[in-house]
């Protein structure tokens, strides 16, 4: 090629040069002289969209963020969007979409369907289950002729597609015309902040609200209430009834509430934030006052009238929570105390940490390994009773010392929560397990891993995000992860696990209630909770002797089965007890039967023989 040869094809791109990266693309030719400009139309259309719309010169460009993995279809499309007046920014991995989302906050999201690890379709999932952007539109490029595969694309929450390859004015007016639709949008008709029957606060805004205001503040409380007795209620006024009952009490709410924040959290609970309340004295006469408003009020029950009693949980915001996930939390189990109390209401007060002088040295062990490497885990199978190939692993915790001593679990968890650890702990586990589905991944065999974490890591701020996006950065489908909460922590923490399992179940990601018994409590959180998975309680391994224990185990079971559920047997040590188990109708065993804990993971599931 002649020196101007190259002058030329530097200086003028090919003639339609963005189909070269369409499936029927020709093979490029050098331009002669009379070759047409391929981006002509653009300053046209440019120029045509500008006066169109030069009666809103004063709104801001619009943003467009292009997530394709593709550097050369990706420059392509940043190009014409940037030469139409806009601003592109890329997202050329699946892990960076959800960290530039919330940084750039775009307009509109250019999505293309096919990409390495985790594909459009899931992405959307994503996006559609963020807190504040999950409304932006998302409009797909895809050459996939499939029209079902287009049709999943609409289903799973998308505005509109366009197949490739996509003329330049085609792309520029798609993306031009659905932002200034939802901006139109926007502009005519906000989310509603007011409940239409209560006045109250929805609660989506009221949890905007609360994690705007609560970090670093110590004025006011948030105060949980409790409608008690709704289902002997709705067993004799029926559910209609019982709807407008509830509906009338939550206006009611707030007026007690005083211009005070206040939302209906579920069908019987409500929150109040008394934003200019403090003082312990003052904290509690808010609470009775709004125990006795509720309980003094008559509501019209069909042609009765009934009164409500209302039982009170509240935290003092004076304690410094660092999140709302906390502070929620805090009023939360206020609440279940409340429930046990003769007077209906209780304050939340910190746990009285235990005189820890013993355990100075294992906790600055703990300080050491969350800073350095000194966490590893262990892992043992879950097998199906009925076979299967499937692999599956409960992950435990175990931390090794500077000598090489290895420590359980259970030897150094209470420490490392006395010193306030546990988050960080919570943080590297689901880590290292991340690490390990993506190295399994990276050798072609699949795998699926249980994971503890606490309540309290789980209801965090911005922990299921940062979750998700660890999870796509690594390529890891969200099916492959069960998160693992004690049954405990869940009944303390239920009403803000409901918030974290529902950016968990668009993207896969399910959950196992661990160290199951059945009671009331129990049982009312199976059905509050989209779990997937329940272990049960190790005493049904270890007491099955005792009939009562046994007859006890078959109901946990049944009513697990009866609502969706898969049933777990831990802690099996004997043939005897997975026999009984196998035949109580668990699903899965496990066990030092099945095998011993280890750090390998190389147990055979295709012939396992139970």
């Amino acid at each position: 090629m002649s020196a101007a040869d190259a002058r030329t094809r530097a200086e003028f791109p090919p003639a339609h040069y963005w189909r070269r990266w369409a499936t029927d693309a020709q093979p490029a030719e050098a331009p002669g002289a009379e070759a047409p400009d391929p981006l002509a139309e653009l300053p046209a259309l440019v120029a045509s969209r500008r006066a169109e719309d030069s009666d809103s010169k004063a709104d801001a460009p619009y943003r467009v963020l292009i997530v394709e993995d593709d550097p050369s279809q990706a420059l392509f499309a940043e190009s014409v969007i940037n030469g139409a007046g806009m601003q592109a920014l890329v997202a050329g991995a699946p892990g960076e979409v959800i960290t530039s989302l919330e940084q750039f906050q775009p307009d509109l999201v250019l999505m293309d369907l096919h990409m390495p690890g985790m594909d459009g379709v899931e992405l959307t999932g994503l996006i559609r289950a963020h807190a504040e952007l999950g409304r932006v539109p998302i409009v797909f490029l895809t050459g996939d002729p499939d029209p079902e595969r287009q049709f999943e694309v609409l289903d799973v929450g998308a505005d509109d597609f366009l197949n490739k390859p996509v003329r330049p004015r085609h792309l520029v007016l798609t993306v031009q015309n659905r932002v200034r639709r939802a901006r139109a949008l926007q502009g005519a008709a906000k989310p509603a902040e007011r409940h239409p029957a209560t006045g109250l606060h929805t609660r989506p805004q009221m949890l905007q609200l609360l994690s705007g205001a609560i970090a670093g503040t110590r004025d006011g409380g948030l105060f949980f209430l409790e409608v008690e007795g709704t289902s002997a209620l709705r067993d004799r006024y029926g559910y209609a009834a019982l709807e407008s009952v509830l509906t009338d009490a939550g206006r009611h709410i707030g007026t007690l509430a005083g211009g005070h924040p206040a939302s209906r959290l579920n069908d019987n609970t409500f929150l109040v934030f008394a934003t200019d309340v403090s003082g312990t004295q003052d904290l509690a006469a808010f609470a009775r006052a709004l125990r006795d408003g509720l309980g003094r009020e008559p509501f019209a029950a069909g042609s009765q009238t009934v009164r409500l009693r209302g039982l009170v949980g509240y935290a003092s915001l004076s304690h410094g929570f660092n999140d709302a996930g906390s502070a929620l939390a805090s009023a939360e189990q206020a609440l279940r105390s409340a429930r046990t109390t003769p007077i209906g209401i209780a304050e939340w007060q910190p746990a009285t940490q235990p005189d820890i002088r013993e355990d100075v040295g294992l906790a600055d062990m703990v300080r050491e390994a969350v800073d350095g490497h000194g966490f590893e885990l262990a892992f043992q199978p879950i097998v199906a009773v009925a076979g299967g190939e499937e692999a599956q692993y409960q992950t435990l915790a175990r931390m090794r010392d500077r000598d090489g001593r290895l420590y359980t679990a259970a030897e150094f968890l209470p420490a490392a929560d006395a010193a306030g650890l546990l988050h960080e702990i919570d943080h590297r586990v689901l880590s290292l397990a991340i690490d390990t589905m993506q190295r399994r991944r990276g050798e072609g065999r699949g795998l699926r891993l249980f994971v503890t974490q606490s309540a309290r890591s789980l209801t965090r701020d911005g922990y299921a995000a940062e979750l998700l996006s660890l999870l796509a950065a690594r390529g890891i489908e969200g099916s492959s992860l069960v998160i693992d909460v004690r049954q405990e922590d869940a009944l303390i923490h239920a009403l803000s696990l409901q918030e974290f399992c529902s950016a968990m179940v668009p993207a896969g990601v399910q959950l196992c209630l661990s160290q199951y018994r059945p009671d009331a409590e129990a049982r009312a959180l199976l059905a509050q909770l989209p779990l997937g998975y329940v272990r049960l309680s190790a005493r049904y391994s270890s007491g099955l002797d005792d009939g009562q224990v046994r007859d006890e185990m078959r109901e946990a079971i049944e009513q697990a089965h009866r609502l969706g559920l898969q049933v777990i047997g831990q802690q099996v040590e004997d043939p005897q007890a997975a026999a009984t188990l196998w035949m109580s109708g668990v699903d899965f065993i496990q066990g030092n039967l099945v095998q011993r804990a280890a750090g390998g993971l190389d147990f055979d599931f295709q012939h396992s023989v139970l």
